[in-house]
């Protein structure tokens, strides 16, 4: 499991990720503030999708994703003065 990002207390997206493909665990904890953590993926590094409401939380959680190889990358949207969260894959 790799460390997208910890405490983290802005909006914004994390580094990217290389997803070499196949099952994952997408991990988002902390204190949310408002704010929700999303799981995006992306073909190119371009375009950004996100992979759905099982990897989208607004509190803590986890959840399962299944992606053929491409690019990884966590946000945050909706952050407050309250915001401090971590995520990881």
């Amino acid at each position: 499991m790799a460390m997208i990002f910890s405490e983290r207390t802005t909006n914004g997206s994390s580094q990217v990720i290389e997803w070499t493909g196949g099952t994952g665990t997408f991990w988002a904890w902390g204190t949310f503030g408002g704010a929700s953590v999303a799981l995006e993926a992306s073909p190119d590094g371009t375009r950004w999708i996100s992979v759905g409401s099982a990897v989208k939380f607004t509190q803590d959680g986890v959840g399962a994703f299944a992606l053929s190889p491409c690019k990884l990358r966590a946000t945050v949207s909706g952050a407050s003065e309250d915001t401090n969260v971590n995520a990881s894959a």
